[in-house]
């Protein structure tokens, strides 16, 4: 690949516009470039979560997972470029099925919290979801792939997975939300 980042400050950027994968340019506001962000900004969410203190295997799937949403990101950055793939997908759903195994089943909501590992695995939830509206919004404007979207859509879910188990590997287990209770 070669020394591709040999200058970081451009200053092709400073009219509002930035370069795609494909060498055309937009405007730093358009669609494409809102879910390419997203999806970085979700990946910058990982790399914190990654600072946590994390099951080895779970790490490991975590750090895989951040180079699938670095692909993601070239793929949204390239029109008309593949990257992410069923396979992508499909490891998404064996990992959903292994850790929700270990799980009981859920019988309230649960509240975004618990341990700190917790909490930022349901920050990075949440920003999935961010993510997969821009891709949504994207596929309404420009003709890309549908493996994108399922992938962040089942990696929604898989953090959400997460941070349950993470709430158990910290020696507690879910902040149950309490539908019941007083208000005043």
């Amino acid at each position: 690949m070669g020394n591709r980042l040999s200058k970081i400050a451009t200053r092709t950027g400073d009219k509002g516009t930035t370069g795609l994968g494909d060498g055309s340019r937009v405007d730093k506001d358009n669609v494409r470039i809102h879910a390419i962000g997203e999806v970085d900004e979700l990946n910058s969410n990982l790399g914190v979560l990654l600072a946590e203190a994390l099951p080895d295997e779970m790490r490991e799937e975590l750090v895989s997972i951040q180079h699938d949403l670095f692909d993601l990101g070239g793929e949204l950055c390239i029109p008309g470029y593949q990257m992410i793939k069923e396979e992508h997908v499909e490891r998404l759903d064996a990992l959903l099925a292994k850790y929700n195994a270990t799980l009981p089943a859920l019988t309230e909501f649960i509240l975004p919290a618990g341990s700190r590992a917790a909490a930022v695995a349901h920050v990075c939830r949440t920003v999935c979801r961010r993510a997969e509206r821009a891709i949504v919004t994207l596929g309404k404007i420009e003709t890309i792939n549908d493996f994108p979207r399922q992938y962040v859509n089942r990696l929604s879910d898989l953090m959400f997975v997460l941070a349950r188990v993470l709430n158990r590997f910290a020696g507690g287990s879910d902040v149950l939300w309490h539908h019941d209770r007083k208000r005043g």
